[in-house]
């Protein structure tokens, strides 16, 4: 179809009245970015000629993905959680702010509040009888190699099956779940299970977009972090275990060569005996080098929905009040 209406005057007239340019109040950086998005989607209907049916599919497909809260599944799946980071990486090397492990993204299965400890804790509680013994540790360093005592790791994984806790009502609160502040040394250690990968669910919204670019919806096992300490810019990455099919073919574009760890199966009977097992188990080192920073905003992860957050912000809010 050669019809194009996009350029009409009557076209452009209605994009500003939906954008609310001719009205006051409002907010207006919010009129400004409706107005781009809705213009490129007119534009895109008009030069794809995008029918009735493919548009009012699109709409019951979002629709799919709000019920089943899948948005924060498809957005890496679509690339924009990489995307950020790429323009984050951009934004520290403008202002010189260069070193440190590198991050990646934060996915949506984070849940706040979980236990903390010092130096060393028990990941996992013991009922998951598919898992192998994970001893997972590291130290948090600044990036000229002094180690950082006292550095916030919360760690977050899934478990054999690729379920994480919260999400899966199979698993006991906070499974798999931890915050662990490092010793006077800047280690931390954790005892816990080798996670499995996991796929979006067959037939789910998600799955149901990714399939249509001819794509998989897998990641692979993989372990995530929040590492934080004062006058140091907060590091929100996670790491792929080495040797999984899809570490390097992560639907959620997540794996970076210098997070791609190894797990070291260990058989030696005084080295199972020194760890408390009851069986070889397989060791993973990640070692984090933070960046300084003056700036206060950097020092902690930046502001969106997560599971929990709200409602302990909202404790917190309360406690303060009550002390005064």
């Amino acid at each position: 179809m050669t019809v194009k209406i996009f350029d009409t005057p009557e076209v452009q007239d209605f994009l500003n009245a939906i954008a609310g340019f001719d009205q006051q109040g409002g907010n207006e950086r919010a009129k400004q970015i409706v107005h781009r998005l809705i213009s490129d989607l007119f534009k895109l209907i008009d030069d794809f000629d995008v029918s009735e049916e493919e548009y009012w599919s699109a709409v019951n497909l979002l629709n799919a993905l709000g019920s089943q809260t899948q948005f924060g599944l498809l957005s890496p799946g679509l690339g924009f959680d990489h995307f950020l980071d790429m323009r984050q990486d951009a934004i520290d090397a403008e202002a010189q702010r260069t070193g440190g492990t590198p991050r990646t993204i934060e996915g949506p299965l984070y849940v706040a509040g979980a236990p903390e400890a010092e130096g060393f804790a028990r990941m996992d509680d013991g009922q998951d009888r598919d898992g192998e013994a994970m001893w997972l540790t590291g130290q948090v360093r600044d990036v000229d190699g002094t180690p950082i005592a006292g550095a916030k790791v919360e760690v977050w994984h899934a478990n054999s099956k690729g379920g994480y806790s919260f999400f899966d009502k199979t698993q006991s609160e906070y499974n798999l779940r931890r915050t662990i502040y490092t010793d006077s040394k800047g280690r931390y250690t954790a005892r816990s299970i080798i996670p499995s990968g996991y796929g979006v669910p067959e037939g789910a919204p998600t799955d149901v977009v990714l399939k249509s670019l001819g794509r998989h919806g897998e990641r692979p096992a993989h372990i995530h972090y929040f590492v934080s300490a004062p006058g140091h810019q907060h590091l929100t990455t996670q790491i792929n275990l080495a040797g999984d099919p899809y570490t390097f073919d992560d639907f959620a574009f997540a794996t970076r060569e210098e997070l791609v760890v190894p797990a070291h199966r260990i058989e030696a009977a005084d080295e199972i005996a020194r760890r408390e097992l009851d069986g070889p188990f397989s060791e993973v080192v990640f070692d984090v080098e933070l960046s300084r920073t003056d700036v206060a905003e950097l020092q902690t992860r930046h502001a969106r929905p997560r599971a929990k957050e709200d409602e302990q912000d909202q404790a917190s809010q309360l406690a303060g009040t009550a002390k005064v």
